[in-house]
């Protein structure tokens, strides 16, 4: 059974909302950029260049952002290097003003939705003053916050710490680390929970975190094994975590 944890930090995506698959492409981000350009792009083209953006960032985010240290790139420079780069002087100059409403344009999912049982365990947990921060990787947290906002769940934490506001990225330690202090409550006895053992778990290693539990979601499925990085319990949702906590005395049975 694993210790009682004195504090609870979560993953964002998998773990408190589904990620469901998303266009690379939104067509309210192709109009905004298609706008910016003045006409000198078609939406054609901003589809496709969208759509390698995507994939390239992507291919980032699990080569060079996944490393032990590895940092957020800003918005300009991910819009930069990943998109514009073909683009004419004036339109890679308006993306660039405009960095940050358009990396909200293409994080928010309006897919989005709790995972089972992540309203309930959030509220118990609280009910027996247990402190929650997220923990995520994301290219605008803005749309994370509003998200939690909209669903009347953002309340419930102490603090969120996000990559692309905070600068580190999971893996790198000092994401949970901030988190921890931030709840004042020392790494080695909090709970990580997330969806990746790739980033998660790993990341929950490297940071001395009491517990690491792995949320299943479907990218746990795609994922890799990694050879010494267990998640030392395993759960299917909300639900599951909730009966984890009451079991390690976190939570009294009827909370």
């Amino acid at each position: 059974m694993p210790p009682t944890p004195r504090a609870l930090l979560l993953d964002f995506g998998g773990v408190l909302a589904d990620a469901p698959s998303h266009s690379p492409a939104p067509p309210e981000l192709v109009a905004r950029l298609v706008e910016l350009a003045g006409g000198a792009l078609s939406a054609e083209r901003v589809t496709r260049d969208l759509t390698g953006a995507s994939g390239a960032y992507a291919r980032w985010r699990d080569d060079v952002g996944n490393r032990e240290g590895s940092t957020e790139l800003p918005h300009a420079r991910v819009w930069a290097e990943f998109l514009t780069g073909g683009w004419p002087a004036a339109a890679r100059e308006a993306v660039e003003r405009e960095a940050t409403p358009l990396a909200y344009l293409w994080t928010w999912r309006p897919q989005w939705a709790t995972r089972p049982g992540i309203p309930e365990v959030l509220a118990a947990a609280a009910r027996a003053g247990l402190p929650l921060a997220i923990v995520s990787n994301t290219l605008c947290g803005a749309a994370h916050r509003d998200f939690l906002r909209g669903v009347g769940l953002d309340g419930l934490f102490a603090a969120q710490f996000y990559s692309d506001e905070a600068g580190p990225r999971k893996p790198n330690p000092e994401l949970i680390h901030r988190a921890a202090r931030a709840v004042d409550v020392p790494v080695g006895d909090c709970w990580f929970v997330g969806d990746s053992v790739q980033r998660d778990v790993v990341c929950a290693r490297r940071a001395g975190v009491g517990t690491a539990v792995l949320m299943r979601s479907p990218r746990t499925a795609r994922e890799a094994p990694v050879p010494g990085s267990a998640p030392d319990a395993v759960v299917d949702d909300g639900h599951g975590l909730l009966g984890l906590l009451r079991q390690a005395g976190a939570i009294h049975p009827s909370g």
